[in-house]
């Protein structure tokens, strides 16, 4: 019996001896994984404070706007792995119908921060402002006004060079290569938008539907007027509906109790955008796109949409 009890003490000394070894082993392979989780860089987003540009479809020229964002580098050393943060400049040509830009996929460098051009945030990291206006971006890449337009958009690259030779940015963005989880997006854009122009001469059109299909209701139960008014520069307002199956509008509605359309005149010689105004949408069913002398879609309106007054994408018109 005593025999057996060495024997078994023996071997539960053993099997304690390999617990503990195993678990030696177990916490050499989870400081492996933390050290590796732990060595990336990222690039947290502050603050975007510009990433719009106006382009002037008539002149073909940027009228305002640019880029600008303060981004925070972080590291296991508090930012101090740091060599430099390097900003490049690209384009997205996204109407390649429209304008004739061929630069691509290129990108140049534009700015190189050190980390002593930094200032360190309230977290101990450092910090970095970059901005640039629209005409510099242009003139960076040498880009005419015909190579470019309105839903275009300037792309800002941000990379990460550190003193051990580790490069991060936007081909990196996971949390795995970069330790963390956290939004580290790297690329932002400073997309193209087409400033408000007079509107263009011509015959427009307006397609109007009614999911019951019973008319337009914008303001009451039962109708209430037009559900759009447009007014010109020039004065002139046109009064446009369904007209409904419950009220007499008191103008000159489109017939149609699931669907219509028609028609308003702009006169040539309009000195700014007209305004379309939209009355309401009473049971939630209208809906209306309105198209240029040309033919382009420049507003799509779904049901349920509130009153007021409707912005149409000036890049088509």
């Amino acid at each position: 019996m005593k025999k057996i009890n060495f024997i078994n003490k023996v071997f539960l000394a053993g099997m304690v001896g390999i617990l503990f070894a195993a678990c030696e082993e177990g916490d050499k392979v989870i400081d492996q994984i933390v050290e590796a989780e732990t060595r990336g860089s990222i690039l947290r987003t502050i603050e975007i404070t510009e990433n719009t540009i106006e382009y002037d479809v008539p002149t073909s020229t940027l009228l305002s706007g640019g880029f600008g964002a303060t981004v925070e580098v972080q590291d296991q050393e508090n930012g101090n792995l740091l060599q430099s943060l390097d900003v490049y400049l690209g384009y997205s040509d996204n109407t390649s119908d429209k304008g004739t830009s061929t630069i691509g996929d290129t990108e140049i460098l534009v700015q190189s921060y050190s980390l002593s051009d930094g200032t360190i945030g309230p977290n101990g990291l450092p910090r970095f402002t970059y901005t640039a206006t629209a005409d510099e971006m242009q003139s960076a890449l040498g880009l005419t006004g015909d190579d470019m337009f309105g839903g275009d958009a300037f792309t800002i690259r941000f990379e990460i060079v550190r003193t051990d030779g580790a490069v991060y940015s936007a081909a990196d963005n996971s949390g795995t290569l970069t330790g963390s989880y956290f939004n580290s997006p790297f690329e932002y854009t400073a997309v193209m938008v087409c400033g408000p122009k007079p509107t263009q001469a011509g015959t427009w059109t307006v397609d109007m539907q009614d999911a019951f299909g019973d008319g337009w209701q914008p303001t009451s139960a039962d109708g209430g007027g037009p559900g759009i008014i447009i007014t010109l520069s020039d004065g002139t307002v046109y009064e446009i509906g369904l007209c409904s199956d419950y009220d007499d509008f008191g103008f000159g509605c489109t017939p149609g109790a699931s669907e219509g359309s028609t028609t308003f005149d702009v006169p040539a010689g309009q000195t700014a955008a007209a305004t379309i105004d939209f009355q309401g949408d009473f049971w939630d069913e209208m809906s209306f796109q309105i198209y240029t002398p040309a033919g382009n879609l420049v507003a799509d309106v779904g049901p349920g949409t509130d009153a007021g007054l409707i912005e149409i994408d000036y890049c088509a018109d």
